[in-house]
């Protein structure tokens, strides 16, 4: 597919394109429409009126008038009985018919959706649907009035778009939006037509193959079906890929209306398009010779149309790929906003400190990307450092496990545990976690949910339902696009009309004034498929209205599942969800436990499903709820309707297809949305289909997207699925004891050249303060690299330092103005190196008071302090004395928010605690209560929260014999507990200590 630009192809300014077409001319109404539409009114008359009417007249009422009794059984049946019977089946076909007729009536006047079906009544729905459109055709074309899922989401009046197009400023079309549109172009059911003039000017019919010049004209939609350049590339072409040739040939030549083809997707019925010369088929017109074929009006505007030719040229490249050609049909169509003109180039959105002002977003664009699943440049995973809102998710998630694990390894025994320091990640996991690092987008993700939450709450306040959101648009400038299903009025403020009634729009500056707030996420099934000219496309999959169905190879697929299970378990936005794999990722269930579930094939899932649909549709209906929507909002928001995302990657059968589609009919009611595999890219009941290629592209031709894709590969798959087992606090194997990255000689010969205080106050010793604005850098660049023995990646280096981005040169000199700041050793050796993987490390003469800290504790619990009591307790003294305060205190406002990423929060008090315990052990061996009492003191002041250094402090307090300074202590935990009241450890240890503590604590307060 082409790719779009900001202005069009004569080098005008950007700007609006199309915004207001002139309609097509209306075909007037002969006799017969008029003919036809009154005797449809007459057989509706005599149907819906003259049958009751008739039946109540002649026959009456056809029921008994009293109850059953045997004696019924035992009379003759009569003329009467079988008329009375025949009677009340008639009253039954009536009502059905009737049913037929108000289903019928409320599609075509509404415009939205396809009509209910009717249980049982075929034929007696296809007799009304008949009727209904003959009526109502004197005021537009039938096809109007029997609308498909690509009319969902039209416009209000004044704002409605062609149905067949995208919305008018994107490359993708948006929800069919043209009833009046279609109405005004009914003339070319009849009249396809496509001519061609390979000499205009000589006026001859004779023409060789060669040079053949043939064209087709748009036919208006017909039922649920909008014409399409890659349907007609198809028929006429063998091939839909080759639509990009038609658009090529007829790029922006000025059209019968007066407007111009200007997207692949964006046509309208009655347009011309010239075909390239080998296209065949019956549809097509070559002039003059086929010239009587049409009206004399389209012969006119195909030969005013054949003279705009020589534009192009027939140079559109076929796509590349295999795969069927798959139609979207029955679909809406998802389309990219405008865009703002964006403050700051330097800021790309969802990229932080990964693209550079200088162009570096090139090595993360389109044009330089990777191929899927190899890796970008810089050694690290494009798949990852392109996906920032993926990577955010799976890095807070990290997080949260590494934390989990130490403070469930806080309860094992004191000193030399395993789990007081995580493993450090190697090879592909390392790589892994960088790319999780650079390309991050943690504030995208906060304001994402902070504006989602914040239009549920105002909505709520303003009792108005959440609308129908099909997709979120992440623009470049960090402006929030919603696509709705269709108009919702006006948005509450800050929100904003978007480019028209179904675009709701957020500025970044307005999503930043936003609080928190206590709210359900109002649209949790919201996920990242990949981006288009600088825009991240989130599907909401639980608003689909049906399945969604991916084509592609294997591989491929796999990597397309895989993202959006990761992101789905993972991501800042949601409440709770269940996500269910069938079919592939059983290894993902570490991720979020809690959340991902594998199923082992589709017959447990076909049986799963069934029941939950039974189980939501009767909890909506008993909470009186339209959908899982009203049930977010308002009075009743306390039920969350978490929704329920199906991931199936293998293809069903037909059966089990059929069944699916079913369960999916009236899904996104439900909040379930499906996501189904599909090898031939047929899959009965699909709303949505999807294809993604072998280059990393996700196509839906008639959705009009085409992304590069977010893709998670099944390498890189493995490396994050590493990352988590390894942090897995419930992991049990034989791994040693985890001991310190970075151990110091901490004799009087270890000596370090360069001593940074870390803990508490930053502070370096042996280095001059550098001079001028760089130094609060070069002292932050020290400190990631200080909590990074191992080593840092140049890039993670530079999206920590500048998370909005930074250019390569700019990099490279503060990593060179670092070298020197930092110096060499005696021997000549810089004190900052880089390693075999090209990570940046510092020599063992760099030492910080934190490593310092570490090798003391584990000097003390588990080297010559383990042996010798003695220098147990010097070592654990000194360690004690260095902790001045928490981790680079008073540190810069707006500095250092990569800590955010680590766990040093949790580690260092969790350290400070186990020295401050093993310290109180020792000097209660020898009965020094009071010195134990210090040390735990000491430690609480920057560990405040350890329970554990409560109930020994309570010991300690116990060993003094002060029953009076007991109860204090006593009455001081329960007035730090609050209403939440002590933790059942602490309260049965002070059973013991103090058995009257309850009225103790009383007394004292």
């Amino acid at each position: 597919m082409a790719r779009r630009t900001t202005s069009n192809s004569t080098g005008s300014s950007p700007g609006p394109r199309n915004r207001t077409p002139q309609p097509l001319p209306r075909r007037r109404r002969t006799v017969g429409d008029f003919l036809k539409a009154f005797l449809a009114f007459v057989a509706l008359l005599v149907l819906l009126i003259g049958v009751p009417g008739a039946l109540a007249s002649q026959i009456g009422w056809p029921l008994p008038s009293g109850s059953p009794s045997l004696d019924w059984l035992q009379k003759e049946i009569s003329v009467d009985t079988f008329i009375n019977t025949l009677t009340v089946v008639v009253w039954f076909a009536w009502a059905q018919f009737t049913a037929c007729v108000l289903v019928e009536v409320k599609a075509a006047l509404s415009g939205v959706g396809l009509p209910n079906r009717v249980p049982g009544a075929g034929p007696s729905q296809l007799l009304a649907r008949q009727l209904v459109a003959a009526l109502l055709l004197v005021g537009a074309t039938a096809a109007s009035f029997t609308p498909g899922l690509s009319q969902l989401g039209q416009q209000l009046d004044g704002n409605q778009r062609p149905a067949a197009a995208a919305a008018q400023q994107t490359p993708g079309g948006l929800l069919g939006q043209q009833q009046e549109q279609a109405a005004s172009t009914a003339a070319a059911l009849a009249e396809q037509a496509a001519s061609a003039a390979a000499h205009a000017e000589s006026g001859t019919g004779a023409h060789a193959s060669d040079d053949d010049t043939k064209f087709y004209r748009i036919q208006p939609p017909e039922g649920r079906h909008h014409d399409s350049l890659w349907e007609v590339a198809e028929r006429h072409l063998g091939d839909g890929r080759r639509y990009k040739e038609i658009y090529q040939l007829n790029k922006d030549r000025t059209q019968p209306d007066g407007s111009k083809l200007s997207e692949a997707s964006l046509i309208r019925p009655g347009w011309i398009m010239e075909m390239p010369g080998d296209a065949r088929g019956g549809e097509l017109v070559e002039m003059p010779d086929e010239a009587p074929k049409v009206s004399e009006e389209v012969q006119q505007q195909i030969s005013d149309y054949a003279r705009t030719g020589g534009a192009e040229g027939a140079g559109g490249q076929q796509g590349g790929g295999s795969g069927s050609g798959s139609l979207d049909r029955d679909t809406a169509h998802i389309s990219l906003p405008e865009q703002r003109p964006a403050p700051d180039k330097g800021h790309q959105q969802g990229q932080p400190g990964q693209q550079g002002q200088d162009g570096q977003q090139g090595q993360q664009g389109q044009e330089h990307a990777a191929p899927a699943g190899e890796d970008g440049g810089f050694g690290l995973p494009q798949a990852l450092l392109g996906a920032p809102l993926l990577a955010a998710g799976l890095l807070g998630a990290l997080g949260r496990r590494r934390r989990q694990a130490l403070w469930q390894s806080a309860l094992g025994a004191v000193g030399g545990r395993r789990g007081m320091e995580p493993p450090t990640p190697t090879g592909a996991a390392a790589d892994a976690q960088d790319a999780l690092l650079v390309g991050a987008d943690p504030e995208g993700v906060r304001l994402l949910d902070l504006s989602l939450r914040g239009l549920a709450a105002s909505l709520a306040g303003e009792s108005r339902p959440l609308p129908t959101v099909y997709a979120a648009w992440m623009s470049g400038n960090g402006d929030l696009h919603l696509q709705l299903a269709q108009p919702a009025g006006k948005p509450p403020a800050p929100w904003q009309l978007g480019q028209d009634q179904t675009f709701w729009m957020l500025a970044r500056a307005d999503a930043e004034r936003y609080e928190d707030v206590d709210t359900a996420a109002p649209y949790p099934g919201l996920v990242s498929l990949g981006t288009m000219d600088d825009s991240r496309l989130l599907l909401n999959l639980e608003a689909v209205p049906g399945i969604v169905s991916l084509s592609g190879r294997e591989q491929d697929r796999a990597g397309v599942f895989a993202s959006v299970a990761a992101e789905l378990a993972t991501n800042g936005w949601s409440d709770r969800m269940t996500i269910t794999l069938v079919g592939f990722g059983e290894d993902l269930t570490p991720l979020a436990p809690n959340r991902l579930r594998h199923l082992d094939d589709i017959e447990a899932l076909v049986e799963t499903m069934e029941a939950e649909t039974r189980q939501r549709r009767g909890a909506l209906g008993a909470a009186g709820h339209d959908s899982v929507l009203t049930g977010r909002t308002g009075p009743a928001q306390h039920t969350r309707w978490a929704p329920h995302l199906v991931l199936l990657a293998a293809e069903p059968s037909a059966e089990d297809a059929v069944t699916l589609a079913e369960l999916a009919a009236d899904a996104s009611r439900l909040g379930i949305g499906y996501l189904v595999g599909t090898q031939s890219g047929d899959l009965p009941g699909a709303a949505w289909e999807m294809e993604i290629t072998s280059e990393g592209k996700l196509l839906a031709p008639l959705l009009g997207l085409e992304l590069d894709a977010q893709l998670l590969p099944v390498s890189q798959q493995r490396a994050v699925v590493e990352l988590f087992t390894d942090a897995d606090p419930e992991r049990d194997d034989d791994r040693p004891t985890t001991t310190p990255p970075f151990l110091v000689d901490i004799s009087e010969q270890g000596r370090p050249a360069v001593y940074a205080r870390l803990v508490g106050p930053y502070e370096i010793i042996g280095l001059e303060t550098p001079d001028g604005e760089r130094s609060p850098l070069l002292h932050e660049a020290l400190a990631l690299l200080l909590l990074h023995r191992e080593g840092v990646h140049p890039r993670v280096l530079s999206s920590a330092l500048w998370p909005r981005g930074v250019t390569d040169d700019v990099r490279d000199a503060l990593v060179e103005r670092l070298r020197a700041w930092l110096g060499n050793d005696p021997d000549g050796t810089p004190r900052l190196g880089t390693d075999s993987t090209g990570r940046l490390k510092l020599a063992k003469s760099v030492v910080s008071d934190l490593d310092v800290l570490r090798s003391l504790y584990h000097e003390a619990t588990q080297g010559r302090g383990a042996n010798s009591r003695a220098v147990r307790g010097r070592l654990l003294t000194d360690a004690l004395v260095l902790v001045r305060g928490p981790l680079l205190a008073e540190r810069s406002a707006g500095r250092y928010g990569w800590l955010t990423h680590e766990i040093i929060d949790a580690q260092l008090p969790l350290l400070v605690a186990d020295i401050g315990l093993a310290l109180s052990a020792f000097h209660l061996e020898k009965d020094r209560a009071e010195k134990a009492i210090e040390a735990l003191n000491a430690a609480l002041g920057s560990a405040p929260g350890d329970e554990r250094l409560w109930n020994e402090l309570l010991r300690a307090t116990h060993a003094t014999g002060d029953s009076d300074r007991l109860k204090s202590l006593a009455a001081d935990l329960v007035a730090r507990s609050g209403a939440r009241g002590l933790p059942p450890r602490t309260e049965a240890l002070l059973d013991e200590l103090l058995p009257a503590w309850r009225s103790g604590v009383a007394a004292v307060g």
